[in-house]
């Protein structure tokens, strides 16, 4: 399976999945929404910035989801995977605001990060 994911440009996400520093990408949503048991092993993922081109393809190499957060397991999950997320030890206490209320989480691990040719979709 081939995804898009859209990144929010002022954490220069990009810039770090390929430079090996973010090798995980989680959803975190309010229920099980996709990619919840949508992605395995194998499966192509493509991101973009908001506003910008699909400019990296990775692929998926395991995939771990969480149900039934609360904000001291979401603590937990970013303690453990934080930095494997491209978050520096500064960055956990603000990223921990916007997703601490959030039920659900699915981490996708990356591997074979590259650079592609941009495309445009909508």
């Amino acid at each position: 399976m081939k995804r898009v994911t859209i990144m929010k440009k002022p954490w220069v996400f990009l810039r770090k999945i390929l430079a090996g520093h973010k090798k995980i990408e989680p959803k975190w949503h309010q229920a099980k929404y996709a990619p919840w048991d949508g992605l395995k092993a194998g499966d192509i993922i493509y991101f973009k910035d908001i506003g910008s081109p699909v400019t990296i393809k990775t692929e998926v190499e395991k995939v771990i989801q969480y149900s039934d957060l609360s904000p001291r397991k979401v603590q937990e999950i970013l303690a453990q995977y934080g930095q494997s997320n491209g978050l520096g030890i500064d960055d956990v206490p603000k990223y921990f605001k916007t997703v601490k209320r959030k039920k659900c989480c699915v981490l996708f691990f990356l591997k074979n990060a590259q650079k592609i040719e941009s495309f445009e979709i909508e």
